[in-house]
């Protein structure tokens, strides 16, 4: 993988949010339509490319919790406030690194986490459950060793105790859990194939229109 090469070639731990992406489409998971932009004039042609309404986070390899550091605009919905947003984030970021993100906002009520940790003893471990603010609070999560198949994946999204939010609920459509699995299938290849990824986090994995989307992802480096 040549952006984990290229990272570790330069004494670098962390992908960035931007970097971790491009690593996870590139294993055929759902990531979120995205542009990243170092000068204010690209801004027109990422719109342009996206679409309204936007969501804007500072992005650089040694960023990992953007919403403490006031790095995160929601709901842009034109190119004053994006102007404005830019100036504002690359403002508050450290070092020369300066990019900005800028999203396709995906709505959905439903958050899931998904990632990888690799344990000393078992190796890679696909890991999966609640996502968003709940992650570290309820802690409502499943791990199966990597490598995992179709039956493991769709065991682990059962396991979870908020596993009925996946179902039709409250005028939602059920989560297409297929597409859920072959997520977590990808995850494990992932991190059997490149032994120098540590650490792979996803969250939130956000549900729209019955589709996980991977929202934000960070990847960790040994």
């Amino acid at each position: 993988m040549n952006l984990i090469d290229q990272a570790l070639k330069a004494g670098r731990t962390t992908l960035s949010e931007y970097e971790s992406k491009q690593v996870l489409a590139s294993y055929g998971i759902p990531v979120t339509p995205e542009e990243l932009i170092r000068n204010p004039e690209d801004l027109s042609q990422a719109i342009h490319k996206i679409g309204y309404p936007l969501v804007m986070k500072g992005c650089a390899a040694k960023i990992a919790h953007k919403t403490e550091r006031g790095l995160i605009r929601m709901d842009v919905r034109n190119e004053d406030e994006a102007r404005i947003a830019f100036k504002e984030i690359t403002a508050a970021m450290d070092g020369a690194e300066k990019a900005v993100l800028v999203q396709q906002m995906i709505k959905g009520q439903r958050e899931l986490v998904a990632g990888l940790i690799r344990d000393p003893q078992f190796g890679p471990c696909v890991m999966f459950g609640l996502g968003g603010i709940f992650t570290e609070i309820l802690e409502d999560t499943s791990f199966r060793v990597a490598p995992i198949g179709k039956r493991d994946a769709l065991e682990m999204i059962l396991e979870i105790k908020a596993h009925k939010i996946l179902e039709a609920i409250r005028g939602m459509e059920p989560v297409d859990k297929d597409m859920l699995a072959d997520i977590l299938i990808a995850i494990g290849r992932l991190g059997i194939e490149n032994e120098a990824v540590k650490e792979i986090d996803i969250n939130p994995v956000i549900i729209s229109r019955g589709k996980p989307v991977a929202v934000d992802a960070l990847m960790v480096l040994a």
